[in-house]
């Protein structure tokens, strides 16, 4: 039962990097980064990247030293490694995958540039394209073609200000102005109703069963891509000070655990229902011991 470190050797940012990892829990992990006041972003699915500048630092409060090949092994056997595929897409990913989505609809590029100006917005740090990206391809999972279905996803947090009912009905007035005149009236009806839905997750039909499933696809991933998601919410709501958070937080853990069921589909409840639960579970428990929170979840400059 150990953190472990390789040796600071992977050049970016004018420095060197080493990686940080535990061979038994990403709890343990997030432990020692707190105690040593590592940044939240500094966490990757599976390790933290630890410039040379602080290398000594983390050795001396605990962390072991060893090779890069056995910091590898140690972590493979642990199974907590998160491979590439298992992986949040990255921008880069999100941007090719937003566009591979809006070429099958048949609507003007200037929308999709805006909803992707919009996605890209400095304050979003969970609700930014990469979310965008993970519905979008959780609905190629449901095998959803539904262009209705689609677009309520490109808009469902197309207005993000923290907000939650504001900001969708925000985001779905936006979509009924944007879209009027360029799909049938019942159409642009149904995208608005679909992303008011996505306010309480509480859908009443097949389409905001799968749109409701796509969104909160996220919590049936492996840990560390949930613990990446957990990362970011917490910067979402950097301005609400610990207390608030954990309570807040809480609440909202609970009241998803209390869903019977969680997602709406059998597809879904096959891929994500089971994974998603433990994810849930393993963070209310983990509140008690500060994830991810504190001053040092404040974004850097």
């Amino acid at each position: 039962m150990a953190v472990l470190i390789d040796p600071p050797r992977w050049p970016a940012h004018g420095t060197v990097f080493a990686h940080l990892v535990s061979d038994t829990s990403l709890e343990e992990l997030h432990a020692l980064a707190l105690r040593a006041e590592l940044p939240p972003r500094a966490f990757d699915h599976d390790h933290y990247d630890v410039p040379a500048s602080r290398y000594d630092d983390l050795v001396a409060l605990g962390a072991t030293p060893v090779g890069e090949m056995d910091l590898i092994r140690a972590l493979t056997a642990s199974g907590l490694r998160v491979r590439k595929p298992q992986k949040s897409p990255t921008r880069n990913e999100s941007h090719a995958i937003a566009h591979r989505s809006w070429s099958y609809l048949g609507l003007p590029e200037t929308i999709r540039d805006d909803l992707l100006a919009r996605w890209q917005q400095p304050h979003r740090h969970y609700h930014d394209v990469r979310h965008l990206a993970q519905v979008l391809l959780a609905l190629g999972e449901l095998a959803c073609t539904d262009r209705v279905v689609i677009l309520a996803a490109w808009f469902h947090d197309a207005i993000y200000d923290g907000a939650p009912g504001r900001d969708e009905e925000a985001s779905a007035a936006l979509a009924e102005d944007s879209l009027a005149g360029l799909l049938p009236d019942d159409d642009v009806a149904a995208v608005g109703r679909l992303i008011r839905m996505t306010a309480t997750h509480s859908p009443t039909d097949e389409r905001e069963a799968i749109l409701s499933d796509a969104d909160l696809s996220v919590l049936g991933q492996i840990p560390g891509r949930y613990h990446v998601y957990v990362r970011d919410v917490r910067l979402d709501y950097a301005h609400v000070d610990d207390d608030a958070w954990r309570n807040g937080r809480s609440q909202v853990l609970r009241q998803l655990l209390a869903k019977e069921p969680l997602f709406h589909t059998e597809m879904a409840r096959d891929l994500w229902e089971t994974q998603a639960r433990a994810n849930l579970e393993d963070e209310l428990r983990s509140l008690t011991t500060g994830l991810f929170s504190g001053p040092e979840t404040r974004p850097e400059p």
